[in-house]
């Protein structure tokens, strides 16, 4: 597998929350310089060890007390930094290649349950009615209560064809939901587009993977194609994206941006997780890799653009919102973002398993954190609630500021939200016919979207 060479380690733009599995693997960072050992606490561990093993109800295996020890480690840091044994590594690293095994939801803990944070479209979690907000009880016949995210992760992937019963709690129902799945190979298409009218286009980008940058680029040259010429406007979706990988964010941003201009940056701890990473092509393609920016169209660098957000747009999706608004290159329409602002570090261990550790903050090129507030759109438009049902499972919406023990915003220590927003939602999906609609006309905000794209037309126009 070819490393990437971001000053020797890998940076992850990854959605809020651990679910289906996102990105991939890189090499480790040097050593740093350590403080001296806690003896006494490291000898209360030594002491907790030795009375597991010969007090415990039942005969413990050293290897799996270990294991467990180090989950704790990580887990009790923030929401993002998890220990990846050896199978939970290669999963990882699969995702960014566009196919998994599952049952296509992204998850997350609460109150020691797994959480639904949302279903991906197509897939037999979706087909089966899953929520955005659902609470998993019961995984076959096993409580989830006391199992650790990654556990329950492991649990619910399989092979394809083989069955598994969720017992589900869902707010406003009286007794829980049992509903069984078939798991499935999950298929990722992230970027969809199709032109609305003559003159104007939409690009939905639903994660951030290793191709997305070059698949955009595909996605402009057909809008034009079929408009016969330069497009009047553009609608970028980001709406429910929970992120991916940092450089493809880097290289999307570019597509809309002038050559060189800052994206983001990050600052953290180390000289390592301190990087400028700006519109060029060392900082969002790999060595040896074509450049497909060069293959931009040039209408893409000035015509009028909306991006819309919502509060299921995480961290890559809020990387890529907020520098096309720093540089007043698009409008940000919709509702406040997710507020996954902190960057993960895939480190490779020599057992072949992983840490996913957080390293860093990004932060856009004026300088704003996006941890724990997230982007605030320059035009707040709600998502419209056509019933109570959906008012109440959108108040159910979780952000980076409700997880229990989030990283700081670093600046500001009080998080902006609004309880109208659908949660994060990663729109994967099998393959579909390019005629079919990717976008309903009943959606309210983006017709407001286009109402307002529209208007920047006029205006750049006179």
């Amino acid at each position: 597998m070819k490393f990437s060479r971001f000053k020797q380690f890998g940076l992850l733009a990854l959605g809020a929350l651990l679910g289906a599995a996102l990105t991939l693997n890189y090499p480790a960072v040097a050593q740093r310089e350590r403080e001296g050992l806690p003896v006494e606490d490291l000898r209360a561990f030594t002491e907790i060890f030795g009375k597991i093993k010969s007090d415990y109800v039942e005969p413990v295996d050293d290897k799996k007390l270990i294991t467990e020890a180090i989950n704790g480690m990580l887990s009790g840091l923030d929401p993002h930094s998890a220990y990846l044994d050896p199978e939970a590594f290669k999963e990882l690293q699969v995702g960014t290649q566009g196919e998994f095994g599952g049952l296509g939801i992204e998850v997350g803990m609460e109150d020691g349950f797994v959480k639904v944070v949302a279903p991906i479209e197509d897939t037999p979690a979706h087909r089966a009615g899953i929520k955005s907000g659902d609470l998993i009880i019961k995984l076959d016949e096993t409580p989830v209560k006391g199992m650790s995210l990654n556990e329950a992760v492991k649990r619910m992937r399989g092979k394809p064809g083989t069955t598994i019963t969720l017992t589900i709690m869902r707010k406003g129902e009286a007794k829980p939901i049992v509903v069984t799945l078939t798991r499935a190979v999950i298929k990722i298409k992230s970027v969809k587009h199709q032109l609305i009218e003559p003159g104007y286009g939409y690009v939905r980008i639903t994660q951030f993977q290793e191709q997305t940058g070059a698949a955009l680029v595909d996605a402009l040259r057909d809008l034009e194609a079929q408009n016969k010429g330069p497009l009047s406007g553009l609608v970028l979706d980001l709406r429910n994206n929970p992120g991916g990988l940092l450089n493809t964010a880097v290289g999307v941003a570019g597509a809309f941006l002038k050559p060189g201009e800052l994206v983001v940056y990050t600052d953290g701890r180390s000289e390592d997780a301190r990087m400028r990473l700006n519109n060029s092509r060392e900082h969002y393609s790999r060595s040896g890799d074509k450049d497909y920016l060069a293959r931009v169209p040039t209408w893409a660098k000035t015509a009028p653009m909306v991006v819309l957000v919502n509060g299921g747009s995480a961290s890559a999706s809020e990387i890529v919102a907020g520098a096309l608004q720093d540089h007043k290159r698009a409008l940000v329409v919709g509702t406040q973002s997710f507020g996954k602002g902190s960057v993960q570090t895939i480190l490779p261990l020599n057992n072949g398993a992983a840490i996913k550790l957080t390293t860093a903050r990004y932060f856009t090129p004026k300088g704003r954190s996006i941890q724990a507030k997230g982007i605030a759109p320059d035009i707040v438009v709600e998502e419209a609630t056509v019933t109570a049902a959906a008012d109440g499972a959108a108040s159910l919406a979780v952000r980076e500021a409700d997880l229990s023990r989030h990283l700081s915003n670093g600046k500001e220590e009080t998080p902006v939200k609004t309880d109208k927003d659908k949660a994060p939602k990663d729109e994967k999906t099998e393959k579909q016919p390019e005629t079919r609609e990717i976008i309903s006309r009943n959606d309210y905000q983006f017709n407001q979207a286009l109402i307002l794209l529209k208007g920047l037309n006029l205006l750049q126009a006179r």
